[in-house]
């Protein structure tokens, strides 16, 4: 009996063996040149979904000193999801400078994404920073911030004004960076300069 004969004979079993070989052949292939499997930079068991009440957090940077205190009401954590929600927050980003008071500062909503670089303040944004030196105190009042508190940095597209002494400053959008006091506001700017007493 030819190959061919018996080959002819026996169709199905013959197509199921050539099938199985061919998706063993594929999977051998896919092995060998597909991508690595992802690793988890999570150590430690999975862990679910949470909510605590009257939560505090405290978040350092590199260096092992603080970046920035959070505390809420309210602080929630999906399933699936490893950034934190927040209800109410209020913060505080520690000064990088010696003898500079650190900014605290409350808004609506909050988010912290995964790794805590990155640090949404939804709503309505106030902040103030106490009065220091020759400094006097500072208000800020604004909406919707984005900060990274590992660079002591914010910005917004909210409108935003400032408020130090006798000094007024008002603006449509705004960036600072905390740790070399600069601020730049993007548009609509108007400022008010007390005069200096000698």
């Amino acid at each position: 009996m030819s190959l061919r004969r018996w080959l002819r004979d026996r169709r199905v079993p013959a197509a199921t063996i050539a099938i199985a070989l061919a998706a063993g052949v594929a999977q051998l292939l896919l092995w060998w040149f597909g991508p690595a499997p992802r690793t988890s930079d999570f150590v430690g068991p999975p862990r679910s979904s949470y909510t605590l009440s009257d939560a505090r957090m405290t978040e350092f940077n590199a260096e092992g000193q603080p970046s920035f205190h959070l505390q809420s009401p309210h602080l929630e954590r999906r399933e699936g999801d490893d950034s934190l929600y927040l209800n109410a927050p209020t913060f505080q980003l520690p000064s990088k400078q010696a003898g500079v008071p650190d900014w605290r500062g409350r808004s609506l909503y909050g988010w912290v994404n995964k790794d805590g670089s990155q640090l949404k303040l939804q709503g309505p944004v106030e902040m103030q920073r106490e009065a220091f030196g020759d400094t006097p105190a500072a208000h800020m009042q604004t909406a919707d911030v984005t900060a990274w508190p590992k660079q002591n940095r914010l910005q917004t597209a909210a409108p935003a004004q400032m408020v130090q002494g006798g000094t007024r400053i008002s603006g449509v959008g705004m960036r600072a960076d905390l740790n070399d006091k600069h601020l730049e506001l993007l548009d609509d700017v108007h400022a008010t300069f007390p005069p200096r007493k000698r």
